[in-house]
């Protein structure tokens, strides 16, 4: 039997693919999913700052870490002082104390923010800096991941990831240890919805 005699026999007895199932509707449950996602955040060893007002971002970097030299950030009104357009080399941002960037979509069931490289225009930056600050809009919150990836487009850019909690590990003797990889804090600053009229 030759090869496309082979290819051909294949072919015609290649099974018809199955349906995919549906995926059902998971409840929500009755708490706010604002309420869960602070809780679920500080349970991961964050803290949430809710925004009072225009500034509140800045403040709240100040205050958190006064001592900051070298800030980076691609958000408007945030005193960066590091040019995330001129950084050539990842290694470039390893003495960044703070970076500060925007989050598109927050899961209350677990505290973790969608982020992507639009976000942060440098991948490394979330996890090199020594401290984090996540921006995120409270209606950008939803309940659990099955609603999150219904609003995520995981290929719409390059790169994106969940990010949950400042980097911790618990492998060495069973010790949490927080800030053992990556950023030593993380800090979420949720912003009011905006309201309409």
């Amino acid at each position: 039997m030759s090869k496309n005699e082979i290819l051909a026999a294949i072919r015609r007895n290649k099974p018809t693919g199955a349906v995919l199932p549906s995926i059902p509707t998971f409840p929500e449950g009755k708490a706010s999913p604002v309420v869960t996602f602070i809780t679920m955040v500080e349970t991961g060893g964050g803290q949430v700052i809710r925004a009072s007002g225009p500034g509140a971002l800045q403040a709240a970097i100040e205050n958190r870490f006064p001592d900051a030299k070298r800030i980076a950030s691609p958000i408007p009104g945030v005193k960066s002082n590091v040019a995330l357009g001129a950084i050539h080399s990842p290694s470039e941002l390893e003495p960044v104390d703070v970076a500060v960037i925007s989050g598109r979509l927050g899961v209350a069931e677990n505290g973790a923010i969608w982020v992507t490289e639009e976000d942060c225009i440098h991948r490394v930056l979330p996890f090199i800096t020594q401290h984090l600050f996540l921006l995120l809009d409270e209606a950008a919150i939803v309940h659990n991941m099955h609603q999150a990836y219904e609003q995520i487009q995981v290929d719409a850019s390059g790169f994106g990831l969940f990010i949950a909690g400042p980097s911790k590990t618990a492998d060495i003797e069973q010790s949490l240890v927080i800030g053992a990889q990556g950023a030593r804090s993380l800090t979420v600053v949720l912003e009011p919805p905006l309201t309409s009229g």
